[in-house]
């Protein structure tokens, strides 16, 4: 049988297309000021992540792989944490270490269209960045704080409506996916959930898009309006103690660690606010985050905290905090008597807000 010689030129550009090598992924990093011998370089897989260790010269280093998805990863080193949106392309870093939000990425086009994002929200960031700037100017001064954080405030809403018009306008956009992903980390479910649902069903079937699913089934049983989670853990003496004990007073359920300095920071506000309200049916109960049992107790006692604290001493694996989903703290939430998740997050002059109006 004769082959024609157009047949014959297709057969080898199909045998030529069949033996191609796949395109993998790379990185090309030359970073100023970066001192590490190797950095590590983590790509989210399933539930976990793999990390390579990658030698580092005089600020450069390459790193080869495999990205199944367009997705964030992660550079670390140990002064600094660098995210990137990678995909299966040739990608080069350059910039300096100590200017890690300037470094100049290319070659990931899920990684340009990120930065174009941060780019439509300069004019906010730009505030916000000033605004915290003056935390210490106001430091002792309740009025001003409370001015300070309710100017933050009305900016982060601000950013959070860009936010969700670029997710109902990406739908498709791993970049969205990782929006999502990132606000659900101390968010509410129910807007949340209203976000994820606008996702497309292949954006959903991602990997990032199916973690996310997961972590918002975690945040549904904690919930604004679901019932307490009960629990029993140690107190500093080793007693069992149980949440459900406290029914019918409203607890601030606040979640601390001793090493986290933002938990310390926000410690005297809580101890201001149970000395105002401990008469009115309002307590706390503390759940510290350590791993260590005298650096606990050590910051109970320096920080003055008269309420019940309990903890596990499994560090970030405590059990309570796996069932509440926390994944950064300080963060709390408000129960009230009936055992019902009233609020979350209540910090600084918000805190005070919300027992002042509930506890008159």
């Amino acid at each position: 049988m004769k082959m024609h010689s157009n047949q014959l030129l297709m057969g080898l550009t199909l045998l030529a297309a069949c033996t191609q090598p796949k395109p993998r992924a790379s990185i090309t990093a030359d970073i100023t000021g970066l001192k590490d011998s190797v950095v590590y370089i983590s790509v989210p897989v399933a539930d976990s992540s793999k990390t390579d260790t990658v030698p580092a010269k005089d600020g450069h280093f390459t790193w080869t792989g495999d990205i199944v998805e367009p997705q964030k990863i992660y550079i670390g080193t140990h002064t600094r944490y660098i995210e990137l949106f990678m995909e299966n392309a040739a990608v080069q870093v350059k910039g300096n270490i100590d200017s890690v939000d300037q470094l100049k990425i290319t070659g990931s086009a899920t990684q340009t269209a990120y930065e174009a994002y941060q780019k439509s929200i300069e004019d906010i960031t730009s505030q916000e960045n000033g605004l915290y700037g003056k935390y210490q100017e106001v430091k002792g001064n309740d009025t001003a704080l409370a001015a300070l954080e309710a100017k933050l405030e009305v900016l982060r809403e601000q950013r959070h409506d860009r936010t969700k018009a670029y997710i109902i306008a990406h739908p498709g956009s791993p970049v969205s996916v990782s929006m999502i992903a990132d606000m659900a980390v101390i968010g509410e479910y129910a807007p949340l959930d209203s976000l994820y649902r606008k996702l497309t069903p292949e954006a959903q079937q991602t990997a990032a898009g199916k973690r996310l699913a997961s972590r918002l089934a975690v945040l549904k049983r904690s919930a604004i309006g679901q019932p307490l989670i009960d629990f029993t853990q140690a107190d500093v003496n080793g007693k069992p103690v149980r949440l459900s004990d406290y029914k019918g007073k409203y607890v601030l359920l606040d979640f601390w660690a001793s090493w986290c300095g933002p938990c310390r920071a926000e410690n005297p506000n809580v101890l201001k606010a149970y000395n105002q309200f401990k008469d009115k049916n309002f307590t706390v109960v503390g759940v510290s985050l350590d791993d260590k049992a005298d650096k606990w107790k050590e910051a109970i006692e320096k920080d003055g905290m008269p309420w019940m604290q309990v903890s596990d001493l499994k560090g970030f694996r405590n059990e309570v905090a796996q069932q509440y989903g926390i994944q950064a703290i300080p963060f709390s939430f408000l129960i009230d008597p009936q055992g019902i998740i009233i609020a979350k997050e209540l910090r600084g002059a918000a805190l005070h807000a919300r027992l002042a109006e509930i506890l008159k």
